[in-house]
């Protein structure tokens, strides 16, 4: 039986399950009770909408209480079998009203559970009749019970029946006035901010926390409605944004910058995108869902291997009880949220699916509107030199491509390029900060150096106030040199690779991560290799492959030194840094198939462009042949041809050798062509 909370439940479900039916009475009566003491407990909390229909039924709910507590355990013994039913009835609707209360008191959806006020009475009105009916069927008649109480109960049930439960007249009105504002939003018509503080003091938020909160909430409900809920759930989030810029002035309860929704982002900091793939098709998992073995596979993947006869788990072998599949949404958060870090397309079959984040239009015309008011009003906060001005550009920014185009067209960028030069710390930061995510859109980029911003932004690179200032500014950088022509001016800077390798060596591991991606980035223009090589980058990045245990952290070096091995200066770098042991130790460890990829890419390229020296070191090598093997079945298929291209160099090399001590690595005729 399940008494507590589903975790992962989504706001407005109710996900409650029927006792069993062999569950002994006194077992169902302890967990009835249970159920309802927790019900009476949210008496105590902030409703913020109906508030009269939530203490209404638990009023009723705790005579029900005192009915099986003093009266029902009292006669448990001789209680008729009918009960059973009644119980397993009462237990059902208590579950469902326990959620809805939970929903009704939460502290981020105060303005979403006002504006499905009328949903929410009428399921206040289901499960109270629901439970009059559950204790029809308790035979009162037959049970030993004072008679007070058994008046107490019936009255109870008559009045389950009568109270109608409507919407509060006040809810009513506060939800007009939301509507209103609405409209004027899409009009582009500022709002009564008289009007707009009876909505926010009706549903309690009269702190910046509390505002972001609620946005953060509907930020995460977007993706998973239908489409009018989407265009409700992004016209409210805009209100709150516009509440949160333009009504409340100070920032309470989020000491520096907005961290990244808790625990969740902590998590997905310590993953990486291995960790998301489904075991089965090998790929990152958009459905993912959890069978009995508590495994998860990407849904497709799975009932695929149910559908051709195989009633087992693919990773354990264990035969399955049940073939039923329970949706994973923790899961499914995190790599959405992974995903959306990263820059990696998610891309969700489900018809749910709508990240507005990754859109480039609004979700509707009011939430186009409010931000477009929202953008002018911090443009002319932070030219000003507004600190929080910077900080609110840096919020919105971040969750949303239709943002940042905003804030790019209110004109915001040159400001925050004054801004850098702050001499406070926290004001850089959120400045740099807000940069890094305009630096993600194209016409940002633009407007960023046409104002002189990579001077600007290597400055802050090299000599930022804050460390976390000094990562945003490498975060920038890489994303400037996704056009050709500002890796060249990036790369021409005397300041910004040095800047880089510093971070590279002293940084967070943040830091070092953005560091080595700008430098991945501006290694696409030929010339800043050698300037690379010149600032001494590669002995550190062969530091991070013996030192360090992030995956992430590792692929990102691979990738750089795979790159400047193609070259023949390149290669004769990385040669001296005599690291081979430690690239094919990488090869026979990692649980990365990029890292993999990248060791293959490595390993030819050092073949190709550092003679024979580095193939005589690869031949004795006695893991390797079988590292390569495994790539040519298990690794991506640009990977496989890399691997058998590597595995013909070190056999022909073997071949034509006349005499030495190397002895035939594999059998000839196990060697495989892939053409």
């Amino acid at each position: 039986m399940i008494f507590g909370l589903t975790s992962g439940r989504r706001i407005l479900t109710y996900p409650a399950v029927h006792p069993c039916e062999a569950i002994a009475p006194e077992t169902l009566l302890i967990s009835l009770i249970a159920l309802t003491h927790n019900i009476c407990s949210y008496k105590s909390k902030f409703i913020a909408s109906n508030k009269r229909n939530a203490l209404e039924a638990i009023r009723q709910i705790g005579v029900i209480r005192v009915f099986l507590e003093e009266e029902i355990q009292a006669a448990l013994p001789g209680l008729p079998d009918s009960t059973v039913l009644s119980f397993s009835e009462l237990h059902l609707a208590f579950q469902k009203l326990q959620y809805l209360l939970e929903d009704c008191t939460r502290d981020d959806a105060r303005l979403w559970m006002l504006m499905n006020s009328e949903r929410v009475a009428n399921q206040f009105r289901v499960l109270i009749r629901a439970m009059a009916t559950a204790l029809d069927v308790l035979p009162l008649d037959g049970i030993h019970v004072a008679v007070e109480v058994k008046e107490q109960v019936e009255l109870v049930m008559r009045q389950a029946r009568r109270v109608r439960f409507e919407v509060d007249p006040e809810d009513k009105r506060v939800v007009e006035a939301v509507k209103k504002v609405l409209i004027g939003f899409e009009k582009r018509v500022d709002p009564d901010r008289s009007e707009l503080k009876r909505v926010l003091d009706h549903v309690g938020i009269r702190r910046w926390s509390r505002c972001e909160k609620e946005v953060r909430f509907l930020e995460s409900e977007i993706g998973f409605e239908n489409l009018r809920e989407v265009g409700l759930l992004s016209g409210l989030k805009g209100l709150l944004c516009y509440c949160r810029c333009v009504m409340l002035g100070t920032v309470d309860g989020l000491p520096g910058p907005r961290p990244e929704p808790s625990s969740r982002s902590e998590l997905v900091s310590c993953l990486n995108l291995e960790d998301f793939r489904c075991p089965i098709s090998l790929e990152i998992m958009t459905d993912p869902v959890t069978i009995g073995t508590g495994h998860s596979y990407d849904r497709s993947s799975i009932m695929k291997w149910f559908r051709a006869g195989k009633p087992i788990c693919p990773k354990t072998g264990e035969k399955m009880k049940s073939m039923e599949v329970v949706p994973n949404l923790a899961l499914k958060r995190l790599i959405q949220q992974y995903c959306n870090e990263n820059g990696i397309p998610f891309g969700d079959s489900g018809r749910r699916n709508r990240d507005i984040g990754r859109s480039t239009v609004a979700g509707s015309l009011a939430a186009e509107g409010a931000m477009k008011m929202v953008a002018e009003f911090l443009c002319g906060g932070v030219g000003t030199g507004s600190n929080k001005a910077a900080y609110e550009i840096r919020l919105l920014s971040k969750t949303s491509i239709f943002n940042r185009s905003c804030l790019v067209e209110a004109g915001v960028v040159p400001h925050l390029l004054k801004l850098l030069a702050s001499a406070d710390s926290e004001t850089q930061e959120n400045a740099v900060a807000g940069l890094l995510n305009l630096s993600k859109h194209s016409k940002g980029k633009a407007v960023i150096v046409e104002n002189g911003g990579v001077h600007l932004v290597v400055d802050v690179l090299k000599e930022g106030l804050k460390v976390e200032a000094c990562q945003h500014a490498a975060g920038t950088l890489f994303y400037l040199a996704s056009i050709d022509e500002y890796r060249i001016l990036i790369g021409e800077n005397p300041r910004a690779i040095p800047a880089l390798r510093e971070l590279i060596k002293n940084g967070s591991d943040r830091g070092k991560k953005n560091a080595l991606v700008a430098i991945f980035g501006l290694l696409t223009h030929p010339a800043n290799h050698r300037r690379v090589l010149a600032a001494g980058v590669v002995p550190l990045l062969f530091e991070i492959l013996t030192s360090f245990d992030s995956e992430v952290l590792v692929t990102d070096s691979l990738a750089i030194l795979a790159t400047l091995a193609e070259k023949p200066e390149g290669a004769v770098a990385i040669s001296r840094c005599k690291a081979l042991d430690s690239i094919v130790g990488i090869l026979n460890s990692s649980t990365s198939r990029v890292a993999k990829e990248f060791c293959v890419s490595l390993l030819l390229a050092l073949c190709a462009n550092g003679g024979h020296n580095v193939v005589a070191l690869l031949v004795k090598s006695p893991s390797l042949m079988g590292c390569l093997y495994s790539q040519l079945s298990e690794g991506t298929s640009r990977a496989s041809k890399r691997a058998s291209a590597l595995i013909k160099v070190l056999h022909e090399f073997h071949e034509t050798r006349s005499s030495g001590p190397v002895t035939r690595v594999l059998p000839q005729e196990r060697f495989v062509h892939v053409r």
